[in-house]
């Protein structure tokens, strides 16, 4: 692919946005909309977590096959017709009669949106090829996260109260329409020079251990943790997950390539990325109920609420991504890692949410983290390895952000099905009683510590992986994919 003119790289990067913009936007209006759609649909808590589990899922075990897709067919027209089937699952998610159609049209959202971050992202990794000015472009990417945290609750908000909860997705569609006019004027195509075979069995493994373990999580608190069904779920998942292992390193070209995980950085970027989307998959979903239920505000409010924490992750991500081309991965790993720790701790330890001043702080100090913990992520995914493995090894990264989504929504709603069943059935729009508000509080300090958690592993995770023996490990992944190395290599020897 021919060098591109400044303004040129800006446009694809400007483009990209809008594909990251278009599937954050629609996850975190959702999230306000959902107490509206469970009256409406006469969902129970699981339900509302199937919403946005069915999507993260499919999104989850489809992204790596699309990342490999790409680079053999083409980015660009993988990126297009991602962008056509995203918008037609968002018009059907408007029409959907009952909970059942809504969470089968959220899959088929998931199937296009597969196409689009993770290809997305490694357009702008072979658009922009100097180091520094790609981390401030994967910067720029991060911010658009921040500007849909902080657009997603109002413009739910707005659409919940004042049209009703359907209208959310009809904001995907003119969005999609010009990224899609737009691509196909300004995104130049490219793929691999050596694109990789398909890898079936590899994909319907992945399918099983996703599915079976997220249906087992969210399934147990209705069905009961000695359930049949729930320990035979947890069985495939395990079982799955050994043939997974097994399989992949046996075959010559997998869907998940054990050579990226030669290295240290990229290992521990995919373990903060599941920590991190965990931590704020449960965070909204939680927040969400607490607000409009147990306080009693409405969609629009509870959007103004969330405000502060999208306001920060509006600012630091692209912060990060200055501070990450000029410093590295560790500082803003490190500060994700406190930020989100010591949020976690304030609502876990001191009550924060008993008051208004305690709860924006705790909003503040996640929306810190939050906002600092994703330029380091996607920086390091893609940076160290070969061009030709941009899309795959984006879809990687990708793929670990929806798997922690996935499973923060799915533990934290157990944990608050379990334990908070009379407050999170309160009525919408009308506070719950003490002692309801009381019971929901006392569920949720698990939760919070299980948050608390995920931040302590981000900020060990930023001490362990990054330094000079950590970019030893990332040049010898890299040496393995130049050499065509068999990808059976042992962690050994790429210590070696």
């Amino acid at each position: 692919m021919r060098e591109l003119s400044h303004r040129r790289r800006m446009l694809v990067l400007a483009i990209c946005c809008m594909s990251l913009l278009l599937v954050s936007l629609d996850n975190t209006v959702l999230n306000v909309a959902l107490p509206s759609m469970r009256s409406d649909l006469h969902a129970s808590v699981s339900g509302m977590q199937w919403t946005i589990d069915a999507y993260t899922l499919v999104l989850a075990a489809l992204l790596m096959l699309s990342g490999s897709t790409a680079d053999r067919v083409g980015r660009k027209r993988t990126f297009q017709t991602g962008l056509v089937i995203f918008s037609l699952g968002s018009g059907l998610c408007s029409l959907a009669p009952n909970l059942e159609a809504l969470v089968i049209f959220r899959m088929v959202q998931a199937i296009g949106g597969s196409m689009l971050n993770p290809v997305a992202m490694s357009i702008i990794t072979n658009v922009f090829t100097e180091p520094r000015e790609r981390a401030r472009a994967i910067g720029v990417w991060g911010g658009v996260v921040g500007i849909s945290m902080a657009a997603g609750p109002i413009v739910g908000g707005l659409l919940v109260e004042s049209v009703g909860w359907r209208s959310i997705f009809w904001i995907n569609l003119p969005v999609g329409l010009a990224a899609l006019l737009l691509t196909a004027r300004y995104v130049p195509e490219s793929r691999a020079p050596r694109p990789r075979r398909a890898d079936p069995v590899g994909q319907v493994l992945v399918i099983a251990v996703l599915g079976s373990l997220t249906y087992a999580i969210i399934e147990a608190p209705d069905r009961g943790w000695d359930s049949p069904l729930i320990a035979a779920c947890a069985g495939v998942a395990v079982l799955g997950l050994l043939a997974l292992v097994r399989y992949e390193r046996r075959r010559e070209e997998p869907l998940i390539d054990v050579r990226f995980f030669h290295s240290a950085p990229f290992s521990g970027a995919t373990v903060v990325a599941v920590c991190a989307f965990a931590a704020l998959g449960g965070y909204l979903f939680m927040n969400t109920l607490y607000l409009q239920d147990v306080r009693g505000l409405n969609a629009l409010h509870a959007g103004l609420w969330m405000l502060p924490m999208a306001f920060m992750c509006f600012v630091c991500a692209p912060l990060s991504g200055r501070l990450v081309g000029a410093r590295g991965p560790r500082p803003s790993m490190l500060v994700a890692g406190v930020a989100i720790t010591a949020s976690g701790i304030l609502f876990a330890v001191f009550d924060a949410q008993a008051t208004d001043a305690g709860l924006l702080i705790g909003y503040v100090l996640f929306g810190l983290g939050f906002g600092m913990v994703n330029a380091p992520i996607t920086n390091t995914a893609v940076s160290g390895m070969p061009r030709s493995q941009a899309g795959v090894a984006a879809a990687v990264a990708s793929t670990s952000r929806q798997v922690g989504q996935s499973l923060g929504v799915a533990v934290i709603g157990a944990v608050l099905a379990a334990g908070a069943a009379s407050a999170a059935a309160g009525g919408m729009g009308h506070a719950a009683s003490p002692a309801a508000a009381a019971s929901f509080v006392d569920a949720a300090r698990p939760a919070w510590w299980i948050i608390a958690a995920c931040g302590a592993v981000i900020l060990l995770l930023g001490l362990v992986t990054t330094g000079r023996w950590a970019e030893k490990t990332t040049r010898h992944a890299a040496a393995l994919f130049e050499e065509g190395a068999p990808t059976g290599q042992t962690s050994a020897n790429a210590k070696a």
